[in-house]
């Protein structure tokens, strides 16, 4: 069923990393296409897995699955507390979080997600929402433009983005993904254009799903809901997301440092299980050019 839909990066090690006990409470808080999940499914006798998902085609997916140990919430992981207590989950033995975009997303046009094909301005993992990539280039304020730019596409000349955007609506506002292309057509380094418009869609994405305060909100829960022992796994694609995963299994927080108790102990959640994050292997990269960028961390709840 994944297959053609998604290929997950790292399946095996993220799997053998949430140490499945087959009477546990896991929960995948990114379907997508399924292939974690069936994964998880297949070590589980008497426990039960959660699978959250915003997206519409991920919902259709899980329609697949019979398995009575199986229950899907079509809910932003930011929602993680709240749709585990609605099913009567008060803790589980471990969170997996595969983070980005599928493939699948990706390969879909008419979604506006992807570079290589001409589009609508969308990007919405929640087709429900209101706000899309277009209300952000014909919209948001150029000071604003140039932050989103600058901290979620890590362009280095967002502030000329950011100009080059406000001037060009003035006479046509921007639909398709293309408009946006020849937009920035003559600032983008040559030999670098793929990458370039790679990171200018990232950051619209993150900012029309809100991925960053999603994410910490998602962490901030994990502690709340892990079992003593529990595996924390989260797969991350770019630096920033990397960055705040690390830091919240570091320092029990996002942003800012640990907190410590009146004996001078150190207050967080989680103990990392692997120092540095686990990456492909070379032959994993050769089949699914997705993993190249793909960070693993796995953390043990204390």
């Amino acid at each position: 069923m994944a297959s053609g839909y998604h290929k997950p990066v790292m399946l095996n090690e993220c799997i053998e990393a949430l140490q499945i006990q087959p009477e546990g409470i896991y929960v995948d808080v990114t379907f997508g296409g399924g292939g974690h999940s069936l994964k998880i499914l297949e070590h589980l006798k008497g426990g039960r897995l959660i699978a959250f998902d915003q997206d519409e085609d991920a919902h259709r997916q899980a329609e697949n699955i019979t398995s009575r140990s199986f229950t899907f919430c079509q809910a932003n992981f930011r929602y993680l507390k709240k749709y585990l207590k609605l099913n009567g989950v008060h803790s589980v033995n471990g969170i997996l979080a595969d983070l980005g975009i599928s493939s699948h997303q990706i390969d879909s046009p008419e979604r506006g997600f992807s570079t290589r094909f001409d589009g609508p301005l969308d990007m919405r993992m929640d087709k429900s929402a209101s706000r899309t990539a277009a209300t952000i280039l014909n919209d948001y304020s150029e000071e604003d433009i140039h932050k989103i730019f600058g901290m979620y596409g890590e362009l280095k000349n967002a502030r000329t983005a950011a100009r080059i955007i406000v001037q060009h609506r003035v006479s046509k506002p921007f639909v398709r993904t293309e408009d946006l292309k020849l937009a920035l057509q003559q600032i983008t380094p040559r030999g670098r254009e793929n990458k370039y418009f790679a990171q200018v869609f990232q950051a619209l994405r993150i900012e029309v799903n809100t991925e960053m305060k999603a994410l910490e909100d998602f962490l901030h829960q994990c502690g709340e809901v892990m079992e003593v022992g529990g595996r924390l796994v989260v797969m991350s694609y770019h630096s920033l997301e990397d960055r705040m995963v690390k830091n919240y299994i570091n320092k029990g927080k996002v942003f800012g440092d640990v907190e410590k108790d009146f004996f001078g102990n150190e207050i967080k959640p989680f103990e990392a299980v692997n120092r540095k994050p686990i990456e492909a292997s070379e032959a994993e990269i050769e089949q699914n050019n997705r993993a190249r960028s793909a960070k693993l961390r796995v953390a043990v709840k204390i």
